[in-house]
């Protein structure tokens, strides 16, 4: 077995056994503007939507954690499978070991199990100075991907022993990547968060839609600390929350909510603050590892129900009202992250 399988081989286990998550992505610092006529029949409540081109019949992705081996092969047809018959999207783990090693393509191969799921596809930003386009589109292109997320993990990579620590030139190659794909392309970070600064850049790169990957989930940090024996104590917290990221990345392109979202009412709370798409990643690892296929459709549907008492307690009737949804930043979030929001109508502006 390679380094690399080795290597996905520890963060699944890591993932399942200890504690990896930290920071908070602040969800108690957002509150939604409470209607007490909502004028809805909650039954008649829509939460499907559509996403760079998807329609979806709820705003969640599975989001991408694994690939490479062959625990990782059963983890993510379970999830597709799931996913395909619940109408969310689903992502993979990057598949940079596929490329690597075409022998691996099987553990991201869904889509014989999953024929309508909108599927993400993945490979690291700094593998786009390795790799051409073509090549990369090529991997994309044998698990039917109808996107491919970008991830982009500083973090991440300088707190794992065999990690990159050249990120000079990506911005160029995702620039150059952007134009070449056919396919829609979404930078994603992966615990850190994307800043406004970060989401101007990437916007004008070319890409499609950002994920957030805010801070208060599952930590790489912590994950690949742990995998290398390095001390990341003094970086634990490091980065943007979530609810202030998504904020941060409003530049006029689709984002996706993703970092410490355990619940329908966090959906809501994402959507309201400008998020197109909410993503959840470890607590899917975990019940499936527990609780199997029938675990995670449960907590699928958990999340709807909450997400629809959610929308009725707003008075929304789509996820298009809810993202008009009016909310109130605690005065704490609002000083640390220098957010001011006012109201034109019932348009929020920064």
């Amino acid at each position: 077995m390679g380094i690399t399988q080795l290597r996905k081989l520890d963060h699944i286990r890591i993932c399942l056994e200890q504690q990896v998550e930290t920071g908070a992505p602040l969800w108690d610092e957002v509150t939604l503007v409470h209607q007490a006529l909502p004028e809805l029949f909650i039954d008649d409540i829509d939460t499907s939507c559509t996403f760079l081109g998807g329609q979806l019949a709820f705003p969640l992705v599975i989001a991408g954690m694994t690939g490479g081996c062959d625990e990782a092969r059963e983890i993510n047809r379970s999830l597709a499978l799931v996913a395909e018959k619940k109408g969310v999207a689903f992502g993979v783990g990057s598949q940079r070991a596929m490329i690597e090693k075409p022998e691996l393509a099987p553990s991201y191969m869904v889509r014989d199990i999953a024929p309508n799921v909108l599927l993400f596809g993945n490979i690291g930003i700094t593998a786009l100075k390795k790799y051409t386009p073509a090549r990369i589109a090529e991997a994309m292109h044998t698990i039917g991907a109808n996107a491919v997320c970008v991830h982009i993990n500083p973090a991440q990579e300088i707190f794992q022993n065999e990690g990159d620590r050249d990120f000079s030139g990506c911005l160029a190659a995702l620039e150059v990547f952007c134009k070449a794909l056919a396919l829609p392309v979404i930078a994603k970070e992966v615990g850190n968060g994307i800043s406004r600064e970060c989401a101007l850049k990437l916007k004008d790169a070319g890409v499609s839609a950002i994920d957030v990957g805010g801070l208060g989930g599952a930590s790489w940090v912590l994950i690949d600390s742990i995998r290398s024996g390095i001390d990341a104590s003094n970086f634990k917290t490091w980065g943007i929350p979530t609810a202030a990221s998504i904020i941060e990345a409003q530049v006029g392109l689709s984002v996706i909510a993703t970092g410490g979202i355990r619940s329908g009412l966090h959906m809501a709370k994402s959507i309201a603050l400008g998020a197109d798409l909410c993503g959840i990643a470890l607590p899917f690892l975990r019940i499936l590892d527990k609780e199997g296929r029938e675990g995670v459709q449960k907590y699928i549907d958990a999340l709807k129900t909450d997400f629809m008492r959610a929308m009725f307690l707003t008075g929304c009737g789509t996820v298009a009202d809810l993202k008009s949804a009016r909310y109130v930043l605690s005065d704490d979030l609002k000083k640390r992250w220098g957010l001011e929001m006012t109201y034109i109508g019932t348009k929020k502006v920064i």
